[in-house]
């Protein structure tokens, strides 16, 4: 190629990247936009970018200009040198929406665990939590504001306490209709789907059978099935036909399958992740839409009773629970039970409690159990006995399935961020430092398209997830050196550092390292299907 030629196809390049503007007007060379984000590295969420030095801008909520050296002007402009560019962060799990439902605190508003992570897009209502009553929870956000924007997808644990209660039994033919009803009632109202904790009671106890009949009322809508599957360990049908259940329950309602922190829980099934993977693939080889996301950390986070006591225990709830204590012949049952779930939980060791304001918070399980000369199982159940809400963290992973699963081109990255675990705070950074910069399992190109396009595809979000002429402006810029979490197992409730800008929907929620106060997210309601919502 002459040198003629190549100075003709750069400016060809250049020209077309100018983007449209909402009225359909060319930038013009000069133009002013509303804001300018010059010199980063630019990574735009498409697979396989391996990024650029070049500008963003932003008119409005949009982009319109993405590419090198901007031919216009800007009424604010930051700059962006040494710094990396990307779409705002997308957590495809998030448990933040209890703290910000009931938050008195304006500023909580903000999702600040998230903004200051450089995430811009949430989903909630995940595990099965998800109340029917979406169209409520969209008009309480419009009403209040939001900094973050919002997907909700409808739960089965409230379907199925409203219709059922705490009970391990089947619906009847009447309950189950209601239940379907309730899950049709939110698709309509917006919800991305119907999402499923089978690893709770009393959503544990349902059948197959049942969810699928429940799943075709969102497919029919177009909705995800979302899923924190049956068994991440050997508690019930194991790690492997476990997502075989899911992959069922996709394949027969017609849906996509999303399974949430995907992971392998406990000694009794680490390695695991090869055949999982192989499952995954082999269904995506066949045309089945198959995702996943997972939290870059070796511990999960749960209750006491959902870790550790057996299920059938729970029949009932807590308040039936307690009755079984009671119960000599009943308790002995539960004890030996505990002692092998105990074993499928890395040990007594391997659980930390992290609730603030409790007398055993910062300890792991044996300690307490040293402290008040009593076995493990008998600490459990005494702390059970106080409260029902006691939040644990178990160390319960390997550095080689984590590896492996995050490596996959459909794993995308999701907090599962709740109060009681670092995750919360610092799963970007943490997926950032400890995977890109310190063991290098996952390339920088990689980590932001598992963080942002990938995502948006999952959702099928309108306009979202990519640095694109158009799209709107959800953009994150970060130091790549002062990027980190803050947060650990003891202190899980501190704000990461190291990212200099958020931007939602246009407008700045972080600027200059600092978060504001302005409330530009929105919720993003599906649509679903033409004709299915009559």
């Amino acid at each position: 190629m002459t040198r003629k030629m190549f100075l003709m196809t750069r400016t060809a390049i250049a020209v077309t990247s100018l983007s449209l503007l909402a009225g359909g007007s060319v930038l013009a060379q000069g133009q002013q936009v509303d804001l300018l984000i010059k010199g980063g590295t630019v990574y735009d969420g498409s697979e396989g970018n391996k990024g650029f030095i070049g500008d963003v801008a932003v008119s409005g909520d949009k982009i319109v200009y993405v590419g090198p050296k901007a031919p216009m002007t800007a009424r604010r402009t930051i700059d962006a040198r040494g710094k990396i560019v990307s779409p705002g962060f997308i957590d495809d799990h998030t448990h933040g929406n209890r703290t910000y439902f009931d938050a008195t605190d304006p500023q909580m508003r903000m999702w600040p665990a998230w903004i200051m992570q450089g995430a811009t897009t949430v989903v909630a209502g995940v595990d099965g939590s998800g109340e029917p009553e979406v169209q409520v929870q969209f008009d309480k956000i419009r009403q209040q504001g939001i900094g973050v924007n919002y997907i909700a997808f409808v739960g089965y644990a409230p379907i199925r306490k409203r219709v059922i209660g705490e009970d391990a039994r089947a619906p009847t033919a009447a309950e189950l209709l209601s239940e379907k009803q309730l899950v049709a009632k939110a698709m309509c109202e917006g919800a991305a789907g119907f999402s499923t904790g089978l690893w709770y009671t009393p959503q544990f106890f349902s059948k197959t059978d049942e969810l699928i009949e429940l799943a075709k009322e969102a497919a029919k809508r177009g909705g995800i099935y979302d899923t924190h599957q049956r068994d991440e360990a050997t508690y019930s049908i194991g790690l492997v036909n476990s997502v075989k259940e899911a992959l069922r329950i996709g394949e027969e309602a017609g849906m996509p399958v999303h399974i949430g922190h995907l992971k392998a829980l406990g000694p009794t099934v680490w390695g695991q992740s090869a055949e999982v993977i192989k499952l995954i693939n082999e269904a995506r080889a066949k045309g089945q839409v198959v995702t996943a996301d997972q939290y870059p950390y070796p511990a999960n986070q749960t209750s006491v009773q959902a870790q550790i006591i057996p299920s059938w225990a729970l029949d009932g709830g807590y308040p039936a629970l307690i009755k079984r204590f009671n119960d000599p012949a009943t308790l002995e049952k539960i004890k030996a039970e505990t002692r092998e779930n105990l074993k499928r939980s890395n040990g007594a060791h391997a659980i930390l409690f992290t609730k603030y304001g409790q007398p055993w918070t910062g300890k792991r399980l044996d300690e307490v159990a040293k402290e008040w000369k009593v076995e493990p199982v008998d600490a459990a159940i005494r702390i059970l006995r106080q409260t029902d809400r006691q939040s644990i963290v178990i160390f319960s992973m390997t550095p080689k399935d984590i590896h492996a699963f995050m490596q996959q081109p459909w794993t995308a990255t999701g907090s599962d961020g709740g109060d009681g675990h670092p995750r919360m705070y610092g799963t970007f950074p943490t997926k950032y430092q400890d995977y890109v910069v310190r063991d290098k399992v996952i390339s920088l190109g990689q980590f932001v398209r598992s963080s942002t396009g990938l995502s948006a595809d999952i959702y099928k979000l309108d306009r979202r997830g990519y640095l694109k002429n158009g799209y709107y402006a959800d953009i994150a810029v970060f130091d790549p050196v002062k990027y980190v979490a803050k947060s650990n197992f003891v202190k899980w409730d501190q704000l990461a550092e190291g990212v200099q800008t958020v931007v939602v929907n246009g407008k700045l929620a972080v600027d200059n390292f600092k978060m504001t106060t302005v409330l530009s997210g929105m919720p993003l309601p599906h649509t679903p299907t033409p004709g299915s919502c009559l």
